[in-house]
């Protein structure tokens, strides 16, 4: 090795200038900023809202970086443009504030590998340990969870891995410890294959990927509590088959107990919530209910949705029960099958229905404008002593599935009737919201809750480095006046 080599390899690393980008609301760090420089490079905040910036050719220079975030912004100068100058000097730092426009904060990346990555380069403390223990990952998609055993037991849809494009097609699991922080993160056990990556818990005959659309506890014989999943068989984005399968706690996966037509009326979808002697499907609407015990989970004839289609019809030729008004009769019926958001919006524009008839004609409370939602979560809230939901938007604007609304009702069935928005996006998809009501604080003043984040269905080629298709956590302040309006 010659001299200048030999001095190279024993010269101290450079110190990084680190930025850290805070809510000048709480002065926590905000996660998913991109501060980009003149030459078009763009660095992305880590869970904390840390950048470890040590461009060659930029350090020691005053560099303009424009700050955007979706749901965040910084102020514009003369020119509207959104940036601040920083003089970049090694082991340096800097702070810079955006002002919230969501009314959630978002809090951090849940899941993927360097959560907390430009900490790391930066050399600065972590304010949390995710490590993982089992099969690491890289991105998820949607999340469901369940309280079973004394732990938080936590299931994802397609799951990739670093080493390969195709990763896990058969649903991810893990678990955590019940008495988690929030506010702080989760560290996760995944349940591995043993060769370094998750194993598939849901490995149903057929052929595609399967899918868990509902997770949830029954208790069984001798009222030992078992984990149920309704799950559906996926070929080209199709599904064509579906069912019920148990966690089989000896081979640690989920075995089939029973077919389901993948086209039934009433099926057991989305998340689950326990009310009266029920448990409520819905995604977000909670409009199928099953019997607790598991006999009348295992006999669809005991499905029930609520719905203004009478039993026996079908929502390709719906044959919709009226009362002497001529107003749609909703009620709890078997054989028939719910309507959801888009289905109802379809027949409103088809005469079928009028704009405020049903549960669900929910609106924008600030413009008045209908919403149609998409995929959500529906629970009982304990401060508000209100069925709160938090759901995303189909159609919405400036995101096609990143519009996050909040909605209250005093029945799990509704109506709902208002909605505030909580979380925008700039054209990315943040789907599939889920609110964890184990994690609710203060009384429930205080919810959480995540969804993914990915560019899928955003018609946005551009791909956020590790923060694609990954899970990303939200809090929300339910005393905050902006969810109800004046």
């Amino acid at each position: 090795m010659t001299p200048l080599l030999l001095a190279l390899a024993l010269a101290a690393p450079p110190q990084p200038f680190v930025i850290t980008v805070v809510d000048e609301q709480t002065g926590r760090g905000v996660p998913l900023v991109e501060l980009t420089t003149t030459n078009h490079l763009r660095h992305v905040t880590d869970s904390a809202g840390v950048i470890a910036f040590d461009e060659p050719g930029l350090m020691n220079a005053e560099v303009h970086f424009t700050v955007t975030a979706h749901g965040y912004e910084y102020p514009k100068d003369g020119f509207g443009i959104r940036g601040v100058r920083l003089t970049t000097k090694p082991g340096g730092s800097a702070t810079v504030k955006v002002k919230r426009v969501n009314i959630a904060e978002r809090l951090y990346r849940v899941t993927g590998d360097g959560i907390y990555a430009e900490c790391e380069r930066a050399g600065v403390k972590l304010p949390f340990d995710p490590t993982p223990k089992g099969g690491r990952i890289v991105g998820c998609d949607s999340v469901a969870v369940a309280e079973y055993q004394k732990k938080l037991f936590w299931i994802w849809g397609d799951t990739s891995r670093a080493s390969y494009p195709l990763g896990n097609f058969h649903t991810t699991a893990a678990t955590s410890p019940l008495d988690v922080d929030p506010n702080r993160g989760i560290t996760f056990t995944y349940l591995d294959d043993g060769k370094g990556f998750v194993k598939g818990v849901a490995p149903m005959p057929g052929k595609g990927p399967t899918w868990v659309e509902a997770l949830f506890v029954l208790p069984g014989e001798g009222g030992r509590e078992r984990l149920w999943a309704e799950f559906v068989k996926v070929e080209g984005l199709k599904a064509y088959a579906r069912g019920l399968a148990v966690f089989d706690d000896d081979k640690q996966e989920f075995v089939k107990q029973l077919d389901l037509p993948h086209d039934g009326p009433a099926l057991p979808i989305g998340h689950a919530v326990r009310h009266g002697g029920h448990l409520y499907f819905g995604n977000p609407f909670p409009h199928v209910r099953i019997p607790a015990p598991e006999a009348a989970l295992l006999d669809p004839t005991k499905y029930e949705a609520y719905t203004c289609v009478k039993s026996g019809s079908t929502l390709a030729k719906p044959d919709i029960d009226r009362d002497a008004d001529g107003k749609p009769r909703y009620q709890w019926r078997t054989n028939t099958p719910p309507v959801s958001p888009e289905k109802q919006a379809e027949w409103i524009k088809k005469g079928l229905l009028k704009a405020g008839d049903g549960p669900i004609p929910l609106k924008d409370r600030a413009t008045g404008q209908p919403i149609t939602m998409h995929r959500g979560s529906v629970n009982w809230n304990a401060y508000r002593k209100k069925w709160v939901m938090i759901a995303n938007q189909i159609g919405g604007k400036p995101s096609n599935l990143g519009e996050v609304w909040y909605a209250e009702a005093d029945e799990p069935v509704g109506p709902w009737a208002e909605a505030a928005k909580i979380v925008t996006h700039d054209r990315m998809d943040f789907y599939n919201p889920k609110h964890h009501p184990v994690f609710d604080r203060d009384g429930g003043k205080t919810i959480y809750f995540e969804g993914t984040y990915t560019n899928t269905f955003s018609g946005n080629p551009d791909r956020t480095p590790r923060y694609e298709y990954n899970q990303v956590m939200y809090r929300l302040d339910l005393s905050d006046e902006r969810l109800r309006g004046k």
